[in-house]
């Protein structure tokens, strides 16, 4: 499966809201087909999230993100991955 990161403009959330966007999209990707949510990364600073899934296309997770109510600003294929580990 293709590996996608979704990057969104979010506003400050409480811990409580994060909790239940949170349940709202592994609830979500569990009815999709081939929709899988890996993690995500939150800078509260710059207001943005980037969340990485597993989906058989971008349409998926626009699709996906609809149904949650969470934005899309890009979503972007992840083609090459790399670690620490590859260096030493």
């Amino acid at each position: 499966m293709a590996r996608f990161i979704v990057e969104r403009t979010l506003p400050k959330l409480s811990q409580e809201e994060l909790q239940e966007i949170g349940k709202q999209v592994v609830k979500v990707a569990e009815e999709m087909p081939g929709v899988t949510w890996v993690k995500s990364s939150i800078s509260e600073s710059e207001g943005k999230s980037y969340c990485e899934f597993e989906a058989p296309n971008p349409e998926a997770l626009r699709e996906h993100s609809q149904k949650v109510g969470l934005p899309v600003d890009k979503i972007t294929a992840v083609e090459l991955e790399v670690d620490p580990t590859m260096f030493r």
